[in-house]
Parts: C-alpha cells; structure tokens; sequence
C-alpha cells in the first residue's frame, strides 16, 4: 500500500531522513520505533507531504505521492494525527469532527462515520458540545484520532498517540487503535516512544537511528532482538 524509497528529508541545510526504505502492507499496523530525534516524526510528515522530501520517491497505491500538497495526499486516502495532538481549541467537538471530513462531500456517509466514532468514543458523543480545548489529555487525542477517520483514511499515520497520558487511558486508545485495523481494515502506521507498546500492537516494526532504517523484522521478534530489548526496552 505504501513505499518509500530512498527518502531523504532535509530542514535547511540539515538532513533529517538518510535513504529510507521501507513498505507496507494493506491491513498492517506497522511501527516506527527509536530514540527523541531520530526522524520518526520527520518520516509522517513527509510521507504526509508536510516537510516534502529532497530526493526519493513515496508511493501509495501504486502512484507517486512525493510533491503533492497535503490536502491532496488526505484526499487520496492518507490522514495523520500529529504529535500533541493539535486539535482546533476554540471549535467544539463536533466542529472538530466536521472539520475531519471537510474534503467530502458524501453527507449520509459522514453522519454514519459521526455514528461510529460516538460509538468508539462515548466520552466524545457526550461532549459534542464542549470546545475541543477543554478536554481532558486523553480527551483531546480520542478526538484528535477522531477527527482523522472523519476524513475515511485508508492509511492512518499516528505520531506519539500515547504521548503525556495516563496509563488507563494509554491502553484504551491503543485497543481501539487495534479495533479500527480489525473491523475496517484502516493500515496504521505508528510512530511511539513506548517502544514496548508498540511492538505488542504492531505486526512489523522498523527501528531508526539518526535518520536511518537500522533494523526491521516481524514485531514478536523485535521484542526478543538484543539490542532492541537493551535500546529501547529497558530491559
């Protein structure tokens, strides 16, 4: 579904993204895992064409993607949750959620969407009302991951889902990170500090360092790796 070859991603004069390759697959959920700086973020937003790359091509479906405007990218089917969340403070929920679909225009399907992300996240529907940025953290990334299926992605990016949340509410949102795979076939492709989460949602993984792919293997077997366990694990 997805395939990156030889990106290489720079801000200014400095290189954040190496020759990266990698794929994957429709119906994956996929990890990215690595130290703070290591390009994960980086390789979302090129792949969402927010920081273009220099060089190397990214396919989705088969058609090259590399250059488009991210508005364009999101209407072949791509969305991304950003780190921290980035929802619209001032809008209420709902405002939030329509802003999600904001490129559609098939209004039946977008109220049945808006019925099934009510249904994910209860709290939501209850606070359909209430301006985004009065929730709670946890609050605020179920509508930030809400906002993101408004737009029917095939491919969703997630960037730090579990980043500044209580445990309970970690689990939660990963459980329905894996709900949305299974029922509707959505591919993920997550970036997570909590290498250890990660790697127990995830199918495969790549690990990067310092821009670089240095590693990619099924998920099971990345828990287990050595130098995984020692790098990122703790263990």
């Amino acid at each position: 579904m997805l395939e990156l070859h030889n990106v290489e991603t720079f801000y200014g004069n400095i290189q954040a993204l190496k020759s990266i390759s990698m794929e994957i697959a429709q119906g994956e959920i996929v990890t990215l895992i690595g130290a703070n700086g290591a390009g994960k973020s980086t390789t979302l937003m090129s792949i969402s064409g927010i920081v273009p790359p220099r060089t190397g091509e990214i396919r989705f479906e088969g058609k090259p993607i590399q250059g488009l405007p991210p508005n364009a990218i999101v209407s072949m089917g791509i969305s991304q949750v950003p780190e921290g969340r980035r929802i619209f403070p001032y809008l209420t929920v709902l405002e939030n959620l329509d802003m999600g679909a904001f490129l559609r225009d098939d209004k039946p399907a977008i109220k049945s969407d808006l019925d099934y992300i009510f249904e994910l996240f209860p709290i939501l529907a209850e606070r359909r009302h209430q301006a985004g940025g009065t929730l709670s953290g946890g609050e605020q990334q179920m509508l930030a991951i809400s906002r993101a299926l408004m737009a029917r992605p095939r491919l969703l990016l997630l960037d730090e889902p579990s980043l500044g949340l209580a445990p309970l509410v970690v689990k939660r949102i990963f459980e329905i990170v894996k709900k949305i795979n299974s029922e509707n076939n959505t591919t993920v492709f997550l970036v997570e500090q909590n290498a250890n989460l990660a790697l127990k949602t995830a199918h495969r993984g790549y690990v990067m360092e310092n821009g670089r792919i240095i590693m990619a293997d099924a998920a099971d077997k990345l828990m287990v790796n050595e130098d995984v366990r020692k790098a990122y694990l703790g263990i």
